[in-house]
Formats: structure tokens, sequence, C-alpha cells
């Protein structure tokens, strides 16, 4: 049905595994397949159009000019109509379509230390203003994730990741919780603990006319999205050195710090960006026992996650212990 209702719009069809995303010249619908992962439930109709409305909600507060609203799509006469209510099957949600070249990851060349002062001030008043979520900020939560890691990874040792890095980055991760437990705590009290985007990519910035936006944040499950603000910010830090830009980096953190004024920036920042990278090198590795990725797409895959798993071994070289 979607592959038909994208037909008939005269729009192109692009899957991934949550959603059918319709791209028309201006305008995109995003329609979402009904699946349940445990952490992304989608396996109803009215959890379908609840979370769509969540997300034009949250993704209004980084980008109210790209999410236009949520429409139906209803099946009349055997087909899939979009925005019609007559007999509602499905919901979508409706965006602007941002043009490639718009989007950070794509003009990585050409971007400027002005564009990365800009990022830095929209993603700091994001978080000064955002909603607190303080309990998401206990040592023991953050814990909960980085053991999390460390069990799944565990197969990919002599893979993807040498076993002393891997002991290394388990070793700094651990012995961080134990040496600034009660900055943990201060962190909270101050109220760093912020219902944040989740997911703040190289992907996810453009530069659009109206301003900086950032899009496509996490909504199907709070845990993702909640947390501390620098765990939040930083993400982009770390892709940003990824792709061999520590130049801007240095600009988005300068200018972030200047904005926030955190006193506790440089504790925790090398420790948040080890966690970003190593999640990326662990859901990469992922992709290796997926039976369905050609195995071209493995070896390619393969020599990513090492990178960020090395990325990962430098940013634990950086944590500092007393």
């Amino acid at each position: 049905m979607v592959e038909e209702l994208a037909k008939s719009l005269g729009g192109a069809l692009v899957q991934t595994h949550t959603s059918w995303v319709i791209i028309l010249k201006d305008i995109v619908y995003k329609v979402k397949k009904p699946v349940n992962f445990g952490f992304l439930d989608y396996s109803t109709l009215e959890k379908r159009k609840e979370n769509c409305d969540k997300e034009v909600v949250l993704n209004r507060r980084l980008c109210p000019w790209v999410y236009i609203g949520v429409v139906p799509i209803s099946e009349v006469g055997g087909k899939w109509r979009i925005e019609d209510d007559r007999n509602v099957v499905e919901y979508a949600v409706k965006m602007r379509r941002i043009p490639d070249k718009r989007l950070l990851l794509n003009r990585l060349g050409e971007t400027t230390a002005e564009d990365m002062v800009k990022v830095a001030r929209v993603v700091a008043e994001f978080h000064l203003s955002a909603d607190r979520v303080d309990e998401f900020g206990k040592p023991e939560v953050m814990k909960f994730n980085t053991d999390e890691n460390f069990m799944q990874t565990e197969k990919y040792i002599g893979t993807t990741i040498m076993k002393e890095d891997y002991e290394f980055i388990k070793d700094r991760t651990d012995r961080f919780y134990e040496t600034y437990e009660e900055l943990f705590y201060k962190r909270i009290k101050e109220g760093r603990i912020r219902d944040g985007h989740g997911d703040i990519r190289l992907e996810h910035v453009a530069f659009l006319e109206e301003g900086v936006c950032i899009f496509d944040c996490i909504e199907f499950n709070d845990r993702f999205r909640y947390g501390d603000v620098l765990n939040d910010m930083c993400f982009l830090s770390m892709e940003l050195d990824f792709f061999g830009r520590e130049d801007l980096r240095g600009v988005y953190e300068e200018e972030y710090l200047k904005r926030t004024k955190d006193p506790e920036f440089s504790i925790f920042l090398p420790f948040f960006k080890c966690y970003r990278a190593y999640v990326r090198g662990k859901v990469t590795s992922f992709l290796l026992d997926d039976p369905h990725v050609p195995e071209e797409e493995k070896e390619k895959a393969k020599e990513k996650a090492r990178k960020l798993f090395k990325l990962a071994r430098r940013y634990a070289q950086e944590i500092k212990l007393t």
C-alpha cells in the first residue's frame, strides 16, 4: 500500500527498519511501521499516532520550520490516500523537505567557524531551557548503559575492538563513576539533566534560511533522550572528530561552554565522548551479524567500527582520574 501511495504521489520511497519515508519535491511524509523492538513500540495504530504527535511536538523545539504536522491516511476504494480522513488506517508526519546540500554532513568542507558558533548557541540555549529530568542523572543510570555496552561488545574483541582497548576503556569508565560520584549528584542538583534531543549528529543538523535546524530527535523512548546535557551536545563533537574536523569541533565546544558556563565541562566531556564513540562502534559492529547485509558492506562496517573504537580509546585516555 505504501509503495502504491508513493507512486501515486510521484515520490520516491525510502525505508528504514522503523519507517517508510515518501520523498516529494518539497514535502516528506514519514509513516511508522507496525513494529515492536522492545525499546520502540509502533505495534498499534494508536501507538503510531501517539508517536507521530510526539515527534512533531518534540522536534519543533529545535526545528519549528520543518515539522508541519500529523496527517491521516485513509483507505478509499482499495487505495491509500494521504491527508484524507474518510477511513483512517494510518498516520504520517508531514515535513518540509530539507535539501541534502543543507545538511552539515554534506557541507563539512565549506562549513565555517561562524557556522559552528551558531550551532553551539542553538544547542546551548535549548539545553538551558529544556525540561529537567533529574532522576536520569544518577550514576547508576549511566552505568547501566555503559555496562550494557561492554557486555554487548565482548563478542567483537579481536574483530572490531582490540582486547587491550576494550579493557582500557572499561577500566577508565568504571573508575570514572568511583572518582566523580559526588559530581554526578551535584549536576543533578544544579539542573544539568534535561530532556534533550538524543541524536545530535551531523546528518541531523541543517543550515536553513530561517536559521540552524536540528531535527529527527528521539521520540520513541524517553530514556534515550533524557540525560546530562553534555552527553547530548557531545555526540556532534565526536562525529566532527571522526570526520577529521577537529577545528570545527573546537569552535563548537568553546562556544557551548561560553554560553552554559558548565563548571564540570572539562571533566565530563571526554567521558561522554568516549561513551558516544563506543555506542557507535557497537551499533556498527552489529551489522556484522545481520544476514541481510552484503559481505562488501560488512567489511566497510568492520573498518568503521574499528575507527570508532579507536576514537573511544583516545577519549578514554583524556579522562581525568584522581
